[in-house]
């Protein structure tokens, strides 16, 4: 149900409504890991921009007509992340999440997983109710070239990317400047948009902004 046809009604009931749908997800709706264990050489500065895109996913996660169910895997009450995470977000601790210490690898079949990294050869062509999709939280892969590729490598995880290359094309630009690697709020909106309109084209315009050096197929600028 889409909230904007409830303009009569209190905030406290669409609260419950978005509440209701969140938890809905949790049994029946895709369900997405956010692999927070590679935190721990994040600076300051890297960790309140990790913490503010979890904020972002989660919002927009909020308002979709068809959420998913989030997992923050990896993740200790303990951690610098957690405390920047309170900070940054007003009602962190009562988001409706799962929040476990565990490895995603630990937490579901291995044959349910995919991570998803710019690196793999294999583009991600549907959103699947029964696998697990998995995000890692970096905040910048170029520095850590292929991390996320190997470590699901090692666990002998499937890996997919975003069909990027097949549904966009380069666009020239002053500073020739291409990159597929996205926030992970980027790469919500992209999987989130997709999974309602079932549609590449508009999902990838939502996620990859111009300033990634990309444009859609026979788009006309």
């Amino acid at each position: 149900v889409a909230l904007g046809i409830y303009p009569q009604h209190s905030k406290r009931f669409l609260r419950s409504l978005t509440n209701e749908r969140l938890l809905e997800a949790k049994h029946s709706g895709p369900r997405l890991c956010i692999d927070l264990s590679m935190t721990h050489h994040m600076s300051k500065k890297e960790l309140s921009r990790l913490a503010g895109q979890i904020r972002r996913l989660y919002g927009s996660n909020k308002k979709a007509d068809r959420p998913f169910w989030i997992c923050l895997t990896g993740f200790t009450t303990d951690s610098p992340l957690y405390e920047e995470c309170l900070r940054m977000n007003d009602g962190f601790s009562s988001y409706l999440l799962d929040i476990t210490e565990e490895d995603c690898f630990s937490l579901f079949p291995l044959e349910t997983l995919v991570y998803l990294t710019p690196d793999s050869e294999h583009a991600l062509e549907d959103v699947d109710l029964n696998k697990v999709y998995i995000l890692g939280g970096l905040v910048d892969e170029s520095i850590q070239k292929k991390v996320t590729f190997q470590k699901a490598q090692e666990h002998s995880v499937k890996t997919a990317r975003l069909p990027i290359q097949e549904y966009m094309v380069r666009r020239q630009n002053g500073k020739n400047y291409h990159s597929e690697i996205l926030a992970i709020n980027q790469v919500f909106d992209i999987l989130s948009t997709y999974f309602e309109t079932q549609n590449w084209p508009e999902a990838l315009k939502k996620g990859v902004s111009s300033r990634k050096g990309y444009t859609l197929q026979n788009s006309v600028e």
